[in-house]
């Protein structure tokens, strides 16, 4: 009886050895084929553990003015980031961290809630010194990630001009967004090796170096630029207006050597940033320039040979009547000649020779110096501006446009169009950018033209002119004055005005040329004589001297009229 359960016995044993062999066999072939054929997933997982790639940034690019005075740079600042699976975040760190990191408890948990996450930043661009401050904690699995924040030592002088990068240092306004491409760089990698606590140990390779991002040489001039701004922050204080702009050309090569806007900003502190203050008003919002027209339309009669500097034009009464509208002059003064036109700024002495002209003969003009075109300057969103084709002008449109009503420009194409004044009837494309030498210019109009028109400009600045207060100590000026009312929808409000000027000098040899544009001025008067002129006087003798532009004045060359005289206005 005791032979079958043996038996049984036996068979049992060998059925467990033979199954227990069988599991060995297939483990080994197991482990041969992971570990010798298809090894990818073992240590895929094994090199998570301890292995991980870092990015490298690159270091931003410099952004410039002409005389290399950094206008924006990047300073090393530390990020902290955390591993969650391999954090040990006890009860004794968190709070301690949390106010390392300035946040609640509570917000520090909330990050750090997911544990299959194996990279969170806890806080971006800390100094390093505070940052040291954090790691000594020795909390595992926190580490330090080396980044760049930008730094913008001109503050608001700049900041419409420059613009700024966000917190992954990506730019987002001005020059910073246009430039993106230039001066971002590439950013690299390393492999690294963590161990269990998740410090790094070791650096294992660069997979990828990074590079740099490339320095940029603005045309700008921050002593020029601080003048410029100085002198419009005084003003726009002083006639309590909404906002204003100065824009400061070299007329020799077309370089923007300064270029200011109010209201502004911090580009180094953005905290309830409105966004109103961001534009940079005198490249992108377009205004009517008013009587700073008046040169062009006085230019396109003198090129088509209808009339001369000593013309008479006859005002009469100081009005005009064209269909059911009617034009004003602020003083009647009867028979002016062209140069008076411009001196007084008459409305009615230049719808006139607008009218003498074909329509297609002031478009040109007016299209030749860059009026409703792009001045690609190089800078994101640039106006354009506003001028209809002339084939469907009507008389009074034709009037009206030749003492700057029905056109919108921005201040930043109005500089650039009396270039033209200032060489002699070229122009010269602008740039935001520092030149070697001179780019090639565009034939506008003759130089004996310019030159004439150029003469009428001195004499818009002397006794007698809309702008006696645009004189400067020692230099020979000329320029013109726009008052205009400001649109509101479809009409044009009463009590709201933009007062300007444009001017060059020396106007024996031009060097330079500033316009000024105050947005609705509320106090003092609103005239572009007396709200702009003043801070063109200032902003061109400044410049001048810093240049060391060489006088072609007398210093008492200075001629106002006496307080007794009446004022020379503009009907706007």
């Amino acid at each position: 009886m005791q032979r079958p359960v043996i038996a049984h016995a036996r068979w049992r044993a060998r059925s467990v050895l033979g199954l227990l062999l069988f599991t060995f066999a297939l483990l080994i072939v197991r482990a041969v084929y992971l570990q010798g054929m298809h090894n990818d997933f073992l240590q895929q997982k094994g090199e998570s553990r301890y292995s991980r790639v870092l990015e490298m940034p690159a270091t931003r690019g410099m952004i410039t003015d002409r005389n290399r005075e950094p206008l924006a740079i990047s300073t090393p600042v530390e990020s902290v980031w955390a591993t969650p699976s391999a954090l040990d975040l006890g009860a004794e760190n968190i709070r301690p961290l949390a106010r390392l990191l300035e946040m609640s408890p509570t917000e520090l948990a909330k990050k750090l809630a997911d544990p299959q996450r194996d990279f969170v930043f806890l806080k971006r661009h800390l100094p390093p010194e505070e940052a040291a401050k954090v790691m000594a904690l020795g909390v595992p699995g926190i580490s330090l990630q080396r980044e760049y924040r930008r730094y913008y030592p001109g503050g608001e002088l700049f900041s419409h001009l420059v613009g700024f990068t966000d917190v992954d240092d990506k730019g987002q306004e001005g020059l910073e967004l246009a430039l993106e491409s230039e001066i971002a760089g590439k950013p690299g990698s390393r492999r690294v090796i963590r161990d269990r606590r998740g410090y790094i140990i070791e650096d294992v390779e660069s997979i990828r170096k990074p590079q740099d991002g490339r320095d940029t040489v603005l045309s700008i001039d921050a002593r020029i630029q601080n003048i410029a701004f100085r002198e419009l922050k005084n003003a726009v204080a002083q006639y309590q207006a909404k906002a204003g702009g100065v824009v400061v050309l070299d007329a020799l090569t077309g370089e923007i050597l300064a270029l200011a806007n109010l209201p502004t900003y911090n580009p180094n502190n953005r905290v309830n940033l409105d966004p109103k203050r961001m534009r940079n008003r005198a490249v992108t919002d377009l205004f009517e320039p008013g009587s700073t027209l008046k040169p062009f339309t006085a230019a396109a009669a003198l090129e088509a040979g209808l009339f001369r500097p000593d013309t008479v034009i006859q005002t009469g009464n100081g009005t005009l009547t064209i269909g059911t509208a009617t034009i004003h002059d602020a003083h009647p003064a009867g028979a002016l000649t062209v140069a008076q036109v411009i001196q007084k700024s008459s409305n009615v002495g230049a719808a006139k020779m607008a009218l003498a002209l074909p329509s297609v003969k002031m478009w040109e003009m007016f299209t030749g110096v860059g009026f409703g075109a792009l001045p690609n300057a190089g800078f994101p969103g640039e106006g354009k501006g506003r001028l209809r084709p002339h084939a469907g002008w009507k008389p009074i449109e034709q009037a009206t446009m030749s003492y700057g009503h029905g056109i919108s420009v921005s201040l930043l194409q109005l500089a650039h169009a009396y270039m033209v004044f200032a060489s002699d009837g070229e122009i010269r494309p602008l740039s935001l950018f520092r030149r070697e030498g001179q780019a090639e210019a565009t034939r506008v109009m003759s130089a004996a033209t310019a030159q004439q028109v150029r003469k009428m400009l001195e004499l818009a600045v002397l006794p007698g002119g809309t702008a006696p207060k645009a004189q400067v100590a020692g230099y020979r000026v000329g320029g013109k004055t726009g008052t205009a009312h400001k649109l509101d929808g479809a009409s044009y409000a009463a009590n709201k005005y933009v007062g300007s000027f444009v001017g060059l000098a020396p106007a024996s040899a031009p060097r330079l040329i500033v316009a000024v544009m105050i947005d609705e001025p509320s106090a003092g008067g609103y005239y572009g004589g007396v709200v702009a002129a003043p801070a063109f006087s200032n902003v061109m003798a400044g410049a001048l001297r810093l240049l060391g532009v060489k006088q072609d004045a007398p210093l008492n060359n200075v001629i106002l009229p006496p307080p007794s005289a009446p004022e020379i206005r503009e009907e706007v």
